[in-house]
């Protein structure tokens, strides 16, 4: 009896072998990453003594690959028939490079040019990786499930939030940086172990055509509720930005708050996120997805309008600082689930890769240009003014929804009829 009680409690996708194993190498990989996100920079500076300019080119090298990659790697991917065999190779490529760090580390020969030389590579090979994932999820997942599928993605995405950068904390502390990378490369290891077990039927590849590789930009332009999406999402992309730019920099100098209280902070969002991601099921059953949307645009930006306008004793900010944070990873989760079972759904398995390849350059472009303006503004008009302009920005997103078929829609698009829509 307790063992059906028990299995009654699992999620229905987490019974099937197949997915199971696919979400244990995610779960597993994004804790890997978190790591990585803490000992990589720690090992340029602990290890090398890297100045400001020197982690300014390690950042840009590591965000470079999504920029510049997704179109022609969405491209590739889509003239592949055996998706998951190039996630593999991904996954023992993104290892092999990360324990080279520790290996040199050991031999007394790491350099600054090695760490840009990986990050650039496990840059290049995530993006690569990314692209076969959005065809293979879709292959694993009915379009029923999706919402659930998404649902336990994400919250292994904030558990990673969560847990990932304590235990890099802890592992750069007693192993020191270079070597803690070890345990991220043993994550991909995992990762690739778990993808080898599984034998999904992936879709056969479309024929190369005329415009193969600006096909995924022309559909989300002619798509109007992935336009209003794209739209949305650029919007937020561009003064979230902004507002991640200054954000360190405002809570430590003029909220006076010091690392420990910030990780407090940082510490409340991902606990939101986790609530987000059990939750989103629901709410996307109650409202419907595009109910979904709008709910989850607004829940994730109109919290941080707060955080400009924090202000008194430090117990207040920090309880300001906190609502913020959590409501707004709450409402982040939400969005995650909803548009990314929206697109899983909508997108044509033949241009898969492709669409979702120009989705993300277009996003990742606004990145650079939304921190670049923050700075310029920050350092003009000073820095809870471009916050201001930040927070109240990114909630005007929603406005590129609301004239879309998306706030009325309520169940995800039929997937049966995907090949039709696609241009010739």
């Amino acid at each position: 009896m307790t063992g059906m009680v028990l299995t009654g409690r699992v999620p229905a996708l987490l019974r099937e072998r197949t997915f199971r194993r696919y979400w244990t190498g995610q779960t597993v990989s994004l804790v890997g990453d978190q790591i990585s996100l803490m000992a990589l920079p720690l090992a340029a500076v602990l290890v090398l003594g890297a100045d400001a300019a020197q982690m300014g080119w390690l950042k840009t090298l590591e965000l470079l690959p999504a920029l510049l990659l997704n179109l022609p790697f969405g491209a590739f991917v889509d003239r592949r028939a055996n998706r998951r065999r190039i996630m593999i190779a991904t996954d023992l490529g993104r290892a092999v490079l990360l324990l080279t760090l520790p290996v040199a580390h050991a031999l007394d020969l790491l350099t600054l040019g090695q760490l840009y030389v990986v990050a650039l590579g496990v840059g290049a090979l995530s993006v690569l990786f990314e692209a076969c994932n959005a065809t293979l999820f879709a292959v694993l997942v009915p379009t029923k499930d999706l919402v659930q599928a998404n649902s336990l993605v994400n919250g292994s995405r904030s558990a990673a939030w969560l847990a990932g950068p304590s235990i890099g904390g802890v592992l750069v502390q007693t192993l020191t940086a270079p070597v803690a990378l070890v345990a991220d490369a043993f994550t991909y290891l995992a990762s690739a172990g778990f993808l080898a077990r599984i034998r999904p039927v992936e879709p056969a590849p479309e024929p190369v055509a005329k415009g193969h590789f600006t096909e995924g930009i022309r559909w989300v332009v002619r798509e109007p509720s992935m336009r209003a999406l794209f739209a949305a999402s650029g919007t937020v992309q561009f003064f979230n930005y902004m507002f991640h730019t200054l954000f360190v920099l405002y809570v430590t100098k003029d909220l006076g708050l010091g690392a420990g209280l910030l990780g407090l902070v940082l510490g409340a969002g991902a606990v939101g996120g986790l609530l987000g991601a059990a939750f989103s099921g629901a709410v996307v059953r109650r409202i419907g997805i595009g109910g979904s949307l709008v709910t989850g645009f607004l829940g994730f930006t109109l919290p941080l309008v707060l955080i400009p306008a924090a202000d008194g004793p430090l117990p207040v900010v920090m309880g300001v600082l906190f609502v913020a944070e959590f409501l707004s990873c709450v409402g982040v989760m939400i969005v995650d689930v909803a548009a990314g079972s929206f697109q899983m759904a909508l997108i044509p398995d033949g241009v898969r890769a492709r669409v979702m390849g120009a989705f993300r350059t277009l996003n990742h472009g606004f990145r650079p240009v939304g921190a670049l303006v923050g700075g310029l503004l920050g350092a003009s008009i000073g820095t809870r003014p471009t916050l201001w302009i930040a927070t109240v920005g990114a909630a005007f997103a929603v406005l590129w929804l609301l004239p879309s078929p998306l706030p009325r829609m309520r169940e995800l698009p039929d997937r049966e009829r995907e090949t039709a829509e696609v241009a010739p």
